[in-house]
C-alpha cells in the first residue's frame, strides 16, 4: 500500500480505499428501533376512570378481556358475558387493569 496525498489516507493496488469502502446504503426502510404510531396515541382510559364494560373472552391467568374504544382491559375474575362497572387501576401501553366496583 502506498501513501495518498491526503493526510491519513491509504490506498491498495487498485486504488481503492482499503477500510473506508462499504457498500451503498439501501433505500427504503429504516433500521431503526420499530415503534407502532399507535404506542403514542392518547389512551381512551386514565387511571381512577369508572367505566361501564361487557367481557368478551377470558385470559389465560382467568382474567376478564374487554375493550374500550379498542383499548384492551383485563378485569380480575371476571366471566365471559358479564356486563359491569370497573375501576381502572393501572394504564399500561397497550393494556389497562381494571377492577370490578
Amino acid at each position: 500500500m502506498e501513501e495518498d496525498e491526503s493526510f491519513g489516507q491509504e490506498r491498495n493496488e487498485e486504488g481503492m480505499e482499503g477500510e473506508e469502502q462499504r457498500r451503498p446504503r439501501r433505500e427504503g426502510r429504516d433500521r431503526g428501533v420499530s415503534i407502532k404510531p399507535s404506542y403514542f396515541l392518547q389512551k381512551p382510559v386514565k387511571a381512577g376512570d369508572e367505566v361501564d364494560v361487557t367481557i368478551e373472552a377470558v385470559a389465560s391467568k382467568g382474567d376478564g378481556i374487554a375493550k374500550v374504544n379498542g383499548f384492551v382491559v383485563f378485569v380480575k375474575g371476571a366471566k365471559q358475558g358479564e356486563s359491569m362497572k370497573v375501576r381502572i387501576t393501572d394504564v399500561k401501553a397497550r393494556f389497562a387493569l381494571a377492577e370490578r366496583l
